[in-house]
C-alpha cells in the first residue's frame, strides 16, 4: 500500500464537532489483525446520525464513521484470512468503537470479518449492506412459523417502511420465497417500484398510523417492521394465530402502544432482530443466501454511487427523508 492514504475523519473539540477528509497512514488504524482496501461503503440512517454530530454513538475522537465496507485483504496477522481474500463487514459498530468504511484501507478485528461469496460482486455486497443483511434477518424470522416451528404455511406477510433499505429488500426476498407481500409507505408514488420489486399490494401508512385496537381481524401471517410506533402496533393486532412479527426498527417512535392480548390469545410471536450480535456462522449462511434471493438487476436501478466528498453533501438528505436512492460510497473516486 502507499504509504498515505484518504480517509474521513470526524473530530470533536469541546462542542465544535467537525468532518475532515484527509490523508492518514496506517499509524492512525490501531486496532486489529487484518488490514483490508476499502472498495466500497454505503450510507446507512445510523451513518448520517453519526456524520451529523456523532450522535452519541462516537464517544473517542478522532474516528472514521462508515458501518459498512467490502474490499481485499492486503495483510493479515491470523490464519482465518490472508491477502487477497475478499471480505465484507457490516456493522458490529465499527464506525462508531472503531475506525469504519470511510477510508480507502481500515484496519479490525478477525472476528469482525467474513468472506465474501463467490456470487456476488463487491459492490454487490454494498447494495445489501447492514440493511439488506438485516432484511434477510428477518424474513427467516417470519419463515420460522413455517420452517422451525412447523405452525402453518407463511402465505400473506406485511412488510412496514417498505421504500426504505431494509424494506426493499425485504419486499423482494419474501416475494421470492413465494408470500403474498403487502407493502406499507408514506411515499405512494413509490408503489410501481414495489410491485416491481414483488408487493402484490401497496398500502398508504396513514391507514395504520392510527391508535390501534388491542386486537383486530387476523389479516398477516407474518410481518416485517422497520418502523416501530402505532404502525408496530396495529401491525400486532391485525396478526394471525401463531404468526410471527419480525421488529428491526424504531423510524416512528420507540414506544410500543399495545396489550398482552394479541400474544396470549392469538400466541402472536415478536421476534426482535439485531443485526449486530450475529454469529459468524449465521452471518455466512445469511450471505451465502443473498445470490439465491436478491435480484441485483432491480435493486442497482435505485443505487446512486458517490465520492467521499459527495457524501459531505447528501448525508443530510438521508435525515429529512430525501433521499429516494440507495447510496454507495466508492471511496476510492
Amino acid at each position: 500500500m502507499s504509504e498515505s492514504f484518504k480517509a474521513l475523519v470526524l473530530n470533536q473539540e469541546g462542542e465544535n464537532f467537525n468532518r475532515e477528509i484527509k490523508s492518514i497512514d496506517k499509524t492512525f488504524l490501531k486496532h486489529g489483525d487484518v488490514l483490508v482496501k476499502v472498495d466500497y461503503s454505503d450510507l446507512n440512517f445510523k451513518d448520517a446520525l453519526i456524520l451529523k454530530d456523532g450522535a452519541k454513538l462516537v464517544k473517542d475522537f478522532p474516528r472514521i464513521p462508515g458501518i459498512d465496507f467490502s474490499g481485499t485483504v492486503t495483510e493479515s496477522n491470523t490464519d482465518e484470512f490472508k491477502e487477497g481474500d475478499e471480505v465484507i463487514l457490516t456493522g458490529c459498530r465499527v464506525g462508531e468503537i472503531y475506525h469504519g468504511g470511510y477510508s480507502q484501507y481500515v484496519r479490525v478485528k478477525k472476528e469482525l470479518l467474513i468472506k465474501k461469496p463467490k456470487e456476488i460482486t463487491s459492490m454487490q455486497a454494498m447494495i445489501m449492506g447492514t440493511a439488506g443483511f438485516t432484511a434477510l434477518l428477518c424474513a427467516f424470522a417470519v419463515k420460522a412459523k413455517e420452517e422451525l416451528l412447523l405452525q402453518g404455511k407463511v402465505n400473506d406477510v406485511l412488510v412496514t417502511g417498505s421504500t426504505g433499505g431494509v424494506g426493499q429488500v425485504a419486499v423482494m426476498v419474501l416475494n421470492k420465497m413465494g408470500c403474498n407481500v403487502t407493502a406499507i409507505t408514506g411515499k405512494m408514488d413509490k408503489a410501481d417500484y414495489l410491485k416491481k420489486l414483488g408487493a402484490k399490494n401497496v398500502v398508504d401508512r396513514k391507514e395504520f398510523e392510527e391508535e390501534p385496537k388491542l386486537i383486530g381481524k387476523g389479516v398477516w401471517d407474518g410481518v416485517i417492521d422497520t418502523v416501530g410506533g402505532n404502525i408496530l402496533a396495529n401491525a400486532i393486532s391485525q396478526t394471525k394465530p401463531k404468526g410471527i412479527v419480525a421488529a428491526c426498527g424504531n423510524a416512528s417512535g420507540n414506544k410500543l402502544n399495545t396489550s398482552v392480548i394479541p400474544f396470549i390469545l392469538r400466541a402472536v410471536k415478536l421476534w426482535g432482530v439485531d443485526s449486530i450480535n450475529v454469529s459468524n456462522k449465521r452471518k455466512d449462511f445469511v450471505w451465502g443466501e443473498v445470490s439465491n434471493l436478491v435480484d441485483f438487476s432491480i435493486l442497482e436501478k435505485s443505487v446512486k454511487t458517490v465520492s467521499l466528498n459527495d457524501l459531505l453533501d447528501i448525508f443530510p438528505d438521508m435525515l429529512s427523508g430525501k433521499l429516494n436512492n440507495r447510496i454507495i460510497v466508492d471511496v476510492n473516486s
